[in-house]
């Protein structure tokens, strides 16, 4: 009965995205309605790689206002439940995944530096960038489109199209330009607690309705293969597509092997885990995931270890977006 919830539930996600029909090879004619100002001559991408179709321009909303309380005072959640948590001159902020999971972007400002705060729930990919570009703040905002499953973002002052997974502009104005990451950690509530019970974390946007707390995506992170017609990419070969990876930089290492070790070590960079924290896109409830723990890393310094840029993901979209990269096996 599991396995068929599951294919239910990818089923209904390939509808989701597929119901329109609309395929990116046709896009300067079907896409210049809804974007009169993206520059689709300016592209460092095949555009029948960009999946149409699913949520129009904004359909899935980000969040421009973001309203936070101290951790003391918010009700509900599991304490195994995932945040994306960023520190920034001294400031601290989490964000739980039930929230994004539902918005997928957050436009914030946290220690003074403008944040755009994404996950991508097909990829599992959560990933904060600075907004600032050529002494500009930008706006981010959803396509509604897919580039090998993850999340095209869009900046709201040209309009150029953005991949999520690695921050560079693949459509418009601003392509070939990254944007800087910020490192940043998922981690369970209960370790973000530890950070002190005021910790300021986001409470739900007002005035939206969404079952807040429950994944769309049930089951997804069980199924062996991504949804097909959303990947281009060829799959990865030695390891399960969906199996998930710590990527830092060009390199991954299996969640698997890294759970077996504890701890591994590749020249300065430490990569940690220890059990504690929910899946979020595998059962219906968030605080009912399996346990797949928390993952932390950093580098050596003459000052101590200091958290570094890292990202834990499924392996078809490592592969897909760094197909020369390695997998590490040991």
């Amino acid at each position: 009965m599991g396995n068929i919830v599951r294919y239910i539930s990818v089923v209904l996600i390939s509808v989701l995205f597929l119901s329109s029909g609309a395929v990116a090879k046709d896009a300067p004619r079907a896409w210049k309605k809804a974007w009169p100002a993206t520059d689709f001559s300016r592209h460092s991408v095949a555009l029948d790689e960009i999946t149409g179709g699913g949520p129009p321009k904004d359909g899935i909303p980000a969040i421009d206002a973001p309203q936070f309380a101290p951790l003391s005072r918010v009700r509900g959640l599991g304490e195994k439940e995932p945040l994306i948590v960023i520190t920034v001159n001294g400031q601290v902020k989490g964000y739980p995944l039930r929230i994004l999971l539902w918005h997928e972007i957050v436009n914030d400002v946290i220690g003074g530096v403008p944040v755009a705060v994404t996950y991508c729930p097909l990829c599992d990919s959560a990933i904060v960038f600075d907004r600032r570009v050529d002494g500009k703040v930008l706006d981010f905002g959803t396509t509604g489109k897919l580039r090998n499953s993850d999340l095209v973002m869009y900046d709201r002052q040209s309009e150029s199209w953005w991949q999520q997974f690695v921050g560079e502009a693949i459509v418009g104005d601003y392509m070939g330009t990254l944007l800087k990451i910020i490192p940043s950690r998922v981690e369970s509530v209960a370790r973000f607690r530890q950070r002190g019970p005021e910790s300021l974390i986001l409470t739900p946007p007002k005035g939206v309705r969404r079952n807040y707390g429950t994944n769309p995506y049930a089951g997804y992170d069980r199924q062996p293969y991504p949804v097909s017609a959303f990947v281009s990419a060829e799959m990865p070969k030695g390891i399960a597509p969906m199996a998930r990876v710590v990527r830092v930089g060009r390199h991954a290492w299996p969640l698997k092997l890294l759970k077996k070790k504890g701890t591994i070590k590749y020249g300065v960079t430490v990569i940690t885990w220890e059990p504690g924290q929910n899946s979020a896109l595998d059962k219906r409830l968030v605080t009912r995931g399996r346990d797949i723990g928390n993952v932390v890393v950093q580098k050596e310094t003459d000052k101590g270890l200091v958290d570094v840029v890292y990202d834990v993901t499924f392996a078809f979209a490592f592969h897909a977006f760094f197909p020369d990269g390695t997998i590490h096996r040991r």
